[in-house]
């Protein structure tokens, strides 16, 4: 028990954990020797390998916080990290006796940690738009105001600040998940070995969202983009998505095929997630909504085109803030984002998220791409 012993309390959902990658590697380049473990939800437990990670705990959502922090105990953590912002997570290691424990000050939470951290100064936060605020800012106006941010919004800054505390750089860098080749070339040949087709490349599809439907693009503008794409690329489409997501999946793969001969297959709830990983991984480009497999895809290397109707790209855009390998399409309602997971009004954040302005911005990434290549 000589080692340095940390817990991270991880995040529940997948694209708030894939943001919180750079500080976990910035947290091990600082603590190399150290024994780092990660309570994390069970759906999120295949994510964390070696070296990153040295232990997973995965709890279930029956699990209470006196029955995990009981678990806890026994690892004679010296340090806990909060990465939540719940009283719930704060209040989880301070009944675990974890000595040291440091997470944000948020919501009266103060008391459970040892060392709250303060946010910067300025940033921006996920706030609900009251009906009446919305109905106000589309009455007065017919495109949407820029967002009052610091640099620091983006929730990558916010786990970066926290492992600061214990020394790591929190200079920010990409999102990274690695995957070794050969588990990469196994999940190729188990789902995709029938599906070559010479040269044309696979892209990705991720038409769901977890949230509700404010953040979901509908489903005939994914078959139209899917249809136009393979037209312009010859690309072949995998679909992606949850196991309650399947029937809507499958709808958009039979609508694409009676549109045409574009190649399409659903996967949809048949993958675990590090097959996800490594299939988003053999993709040359991923399109999807404002959802966890995009920021997946990013993390795995793959140029992401995400759509952000309700949402904030300045708070949670997939990979690294300004990477230019990613196309990030915004809309540009004046009640956007509202954060709201049903739309009071008429969905108007998704009329700008046109088909055109989609492909287009997908075929412009591409090309340069392409034109990176060439002068390496």
């Amino acid at each position: 028990m000589d080692r340095d012993r940390i817990l991270i309390r991880g995040l529940n959902w997948l694209g708030d954990a894939i943001m919180a990658l750079p500080a976990l590697q910035r947290l091990r380049q600082a603590r190399p020797e150290a024994h780092i473990a990660i309570l994390t939800p069970r759906k999120l437990a295949d994510l964390w390998k070696p070296p990153l990670i040295d232990e997973v705990i995965a709890f279930d959502r029956e699990e209470s916080a006196w029955q995990i922090s009981q678990r806890l105990r026994r690892g004679r953590y010296s340090t806990g990290i909060v990465l939540p912002m719940s009283f719930r997570s704060a209040l989880e290691l301070w009944l675990a006796g974890i000595p040291k424990r440091i997470g944000a000050e948020h919501k009266g939470r103060g008391p459970l940690l040892s060392h709250p951290v303060r946010k910067p100064h300025g940033i921006l936060e996920m706030q609900k738009r009251p009906e009446a605020e919305i109905l106000r800012l589309v009455a007065s106006s017919t495109l949407r105001a820029p967002e009052q941010a610091s640099r620091f919004s983006h929730h990558i800054y916010r786990y970066l600040s926290l492992v600061e505390a214990l020394g790591a750089d929190p200079t920010p860098i990409s999102p990274h998940l690695a995957m070794n080749a050969e588990e990469v070339e196994a999940i190729h040949h188990r789902f995709l070995c029938d599906k070559e087709a010479g040269d044309a490349p696979f892209y990705g599809m991720c038409p769901g969202g977890e949230y509700g439907p404010t953040k979901r693009w509908p489903e005939e503008r994914f078959v139209e983009a899917a249809r136009r794409l393979h037209e312009r690329t010859g690309c072949r489409w995998l679909l992606f998505g949850a196991p309650g997501e399947t029937a809507a999946c499958e709808r958009i793969a039979s609508a694409v095929r009676e549109k045409g001969d574009t190649p399409i297959w659903n996967l949809a709830g048949q993958t675990s997630l590090r097959e996800v990983a490594g299939l988003l991984k053999s993709c040359s480009l991923v399109m999807g909504n404002d959802s966890g497999p995009l920021h997946l895809a990013a993390a795995v290397g793959t140029p992401v085109a995400a759509l952000f109707s309700s949402t904030s790209a300045v708070l949670t855009a997939p990979g690294l803030p300004g990477e230019p390998k990613h196309f990030i399409a915004v809309s540009t309602a004046a009640c956007s984002p509202c954060y709201l997971r049903a739309c009071p009004i008429d969905m108007r954040c998704m009329d700008s998220l046109t088909v055109e302005r989609m492909v287009n911005g997908i075929l412009e990434l591409q090309e340069h791409s392409v034109s990176r290549l060439s002068r390496v």
